[in-house]
């Protein structure tokens, strides 16, 4: 005789893995994609020094520049700044939510596991950023992520709500309290203080690049921290909110399931597609005009304090609508037979995404810190973006070699069997096939 269990009564059953088997190889590819810009956008900006010089260095710079990099540099400030990276966030939303439906099938919450996983991606994030690269986003992502658990059970309107908040109106706050909070003076006093504070922001922007340029590993990692602390660290801070907010636009995605079955919601990837082409060319082309009239100082941001301010929801505004023509372009894309065989290419690099981030960090100081190659502060914008590609192709065939022996990437190796607490199964088995849902 058989005995029914009441519903509450049912253990539930343990956290597993995901399985190779139940992976969306099209949101693999998007993130294969979108790492693909992020890592253009931090050679460009960051390995290749540009950040740290000062407006005579880049002056000087430009002024040699050739077609082909007046080219790059356009197209990388069009198309890839804060694209690929908001893409890149809001597919780990989307990822959050894939787990948290999984939990919920199997009848458990996800806040152990996940406060777990996060836990352990905060310290692998603090590794890279102090012993390789201090332009570590992982952290932000855990700090960020352990939000996506206090918005988990809210309402898709609060969900939008909050994304809308957290993305265009809280680095406009966070950017006018210090303002505020100044303390009040003459006109030469704040005069004064203002020229001091950039001349103090200059001076270890300057440290950094000499230690990046000339120094050793250890002076890199020294001076690299310091530098950190000092002027980037409230960078960073700025960029937390927004990258919660396009989490959330990730879960409500996710919670939603458009990506698990594009064909029925065709007709919102078309809206998508035509809206954000709106959206991003007047958000990026407000945000390129208003550079190059200061640039050529039509415009001076001393006498219009409040320009930045009105410019930072355009100009996210702009990143959004492009970062939403990727992902809607390449999910239409995705149902045609030829395209869908070209774009998953991107896949396996997609799945190895920590392991090829963090490779790209290694390979980059590498080639441009002074104990590598020492190209920092000469490498144009034309040979950044081809360094860029050709690693990333180069990246994207290892991943390929690396999946077909291997279930995981290393570094997502050691992520999982942390979180799980055992080591993982990493070799495959002889004559399984992946199996993609």
């Amino acid at each position: 005789m058989s005995v029914s269990l009441p519903a509450d009564s049912v253990p539930a059953a343990p956290a597993q893995p995901l399985d190779s088997g139940e992976r969306l190889v099209l949101l693999d590819a998007l993130r294969g994609f979108a790492l693909s810009g992020v890592f253009i956008s931090n050679v460009y900006m960051w390995f290749s020094g540009l950040a740290f010089m000062s407006r005579p260095q880049i002056e000087a710079l430009n002024r040699e520049a050739s077609v082909l990099d007046g080219v790059a540099r356009f197209a990388t400030m069009f198309l890839v700044f804060g694209k690929f990276i908001t893409l890149f966030s809001f597919l780990f939303g989307l990822g959050f939510a894939v787990q948290m439906g999984r939990a919920e099938q199997r009848g458990t919450s996800i806040v152990p596991l996940y406060a777990r996983r996060l836990g352990i991606l905060v310290a692998i994030g603090l590794g890279h950023m102090f012993l390789i690269w201090f332009g570590d986003i992982l952290t932000s992502y855990a700090l960020m992520g352990f939000g996506l658990l206090l918005f988990r059970s809210r309402s898709d309107k609060t969900l939008l709500l909050w994304a809308c908040v957290f993305i265009f109106l809280a680095p406009v706050v966070t950017g006018l309290v210090p303002q505020l909070l100044e303390p009040r003076g003459s006109a030469e006093a704040l005069a004064a203080a203002a020229k001091e504070a950039s001349e103090r922001s200059a001076a270890t922007k300057a440290q950094v690049l000499e230690a990046f340029t000339h120094g050793s590993y250890l002076d890199a990692v020294r001076v690299g921290a310091v530098g950190y602390v000092r002027e980037f660290l409230k960078l960073h801070l700025l960029f937390l909110l927004p990258i919660l907010g396009r989490f959330l636009l990730g879960l409500l995605a996710g919670r939603h399931r458009v990506f698990h079955d594009v064909v029925q919601h065709r007709p919102f990837f078309r809206k998508l597609l035509l809206w954000g082409f709106v959206a991003g060319a007047i958000g990026n082309g407000a945000s390129i005009l208003v550079t190059q009239l200061v640039s050529r100082k039509v415009l001076s941001p001393a006498s219009l304090p409040w320009l930045p301010h009105v410019m930072s929801p355009v100009r996210t505004l702009g990143e959004l609508g492009l970062a939403a023509v990727y992902a809607a372009a390449f999910a239409l894309l995705f149902q045609r037979a030829f395209w869908r065989r070209v774009l998953s290419v991107l896949a396996p690099a997609g799945r190895m995404a920590m392991t090829n981030y963090l490779s790209q960090s290694v390979i980059s100081v590498l080639i441009f810190y002074g104990y590598g190659l020492g190209l920092i502060g000469k490498a144009r914008p034309a040979l950044c973006v081809g360094l860029c590609l050709g690693i990333f192709t180069v990246q994207v065939l290892v991943s390929h070699l690396w999946l077909s022996r291997f279930r995981l990437g290393p570094a997502e190796w050691l992520w999982r069997s942390l979180t799980y607490g055992k080591a993982q199964p990493m070799r495959r088995d002889p004559g399984t096939a992946e199996i993609a849902v």
